[in-house]
């Protein structure tokens, strides 16, 4: 296995705090697990600040745990489920920033499972889909963090592995994935009012192992893989027009690749190229339209998760 030559990179600093020297609230990243290569499954986390710009390995580890989901909830980073690299979990864990450890007192899942869908909505974790191992899913689970139990709701119309999940303005989006077939242009969203899932605009192109994020106001997915190849096109969600709109392609394709969200930014953070695992990062600046280089995490973690929690430094 190949390492990538490592690009030059651009300093972005947020931009409501370039001017910054620090007592300011940013948007920290949280990158938890993946891969270095097939077999080797990562534990730990490392912690992306935007005012030094530097990632930084933070000394406390969780489980190994490849194709985990990640999500914020109540200012700790979730890992939920995944891959140890002999099986599929059904453990969750939080890592509490305020004190540099993991917890683990958090109910596992009523399935093992990775390859799901995870975000917070209305106070809840929700873990969307996945893979136990033997096929696709589309069961649905709502976590509960003051009662610590997780409960089945609505199942997933289609069955999701490699799916983007989002919450959006009272909402719960499944965007994509695979079905065990083939990847998927198919999106539904989930009302947890009616416990429902109902079809919305289907994706521009079908990708599966993609990045997804929220970002002011609208759904953005970058990378993933199709039939043929890993994939570097981006698109945008609108959700007042129910309309997918595509937009910049990224320099490198990243499959298994992580989409954030923060100051100001749109970050899409390691993956897989098809050839190499990356541990560069690229920054989508709306400013001008494009994605600049934007540095290397310490570990090339594809199949990770990143969470943002936003906590003054």
């Amino acid at each position: 296995m190949s390492w990538e030559r490592q690009p030059p990179q651009e300093t972005l600093l947020p931009q409501k705090t370039r001017t910054a020297q620090g007592g300011q609230q940013v948007d920290l990243l949280f990158a938890v697990g993946g891969c270095h290569l097939a077999s080797d499954v990562i534990s730990g986390v490392e912690c992306y600040n935007p005012l030094s710009h530097e990632w930084k390995l933070l000394g406390s580890s969780c489980k190994h745990r490849c194709g985990t989901g990640v999500a914020p909830l109540n200012g700790c980073i979730y890992a939920v489920g995944g891959y140890d690299g002999t099986t599929c979990l059904s453990s969750v864990e939080r890592y509490d920033p305020k004190i540099n450890e993991w917890r683990y007192d958090v109910a596992p899942l009523a399935e093992s499972k990775r390859g799901a869908g995870v975000a917070e909505l209305g106070g809840f974790l929700y873990c969307v889909g996945g893979h136990n191992g033997l096929t696709c899913l589309s069961s649905v689970e709502r976590y509960d963090p003051e009662e610590n139990r997780w409960c089945k709701v609505a199942p997933l119309t289609y069955r999701r592995s490699g799916l983007g999940v989002a919450a959006l303005d009272g909402y719960l989006y499944a965007i994509g994935g695979s079905d065990g077939h083939s990847p998927l242009k198919s999106v539904e969203r989930y009302d947890p009012t009616e416990d429902m899932w109902s079809p919305c605009a289907p994706l521009r192109a079908c990708r599966e192992t993609f990045g997804c994020a929220v970002y002011q106001g609208k759904i953005y997915v970058a990378g993933g893989r199709d039939e043929i190849t890993e994939l570097c096109s981006t698109e945008r969600f609108d959700p007042t027009s129910n309309e997918w709109l595509p937009m910049r392609p990224m320099r490198s394709k990243r499959n298994k690749v992580s989409l954030v969200g923060a100051n100001g930014y749109l970050l899409a953070i390691g993956g897989f190229d098809g050839v190499v695992h990356l541990a560069t990062v690229e920054a989508f600046d709306f400013e001008v339209n494009q994605w600049r280089v934007f540095g290397n995490m310490k570990n090339r973690r594809p199949g990770g998760g990143v969470g943002v929690l936003k906590m003054t430094i």
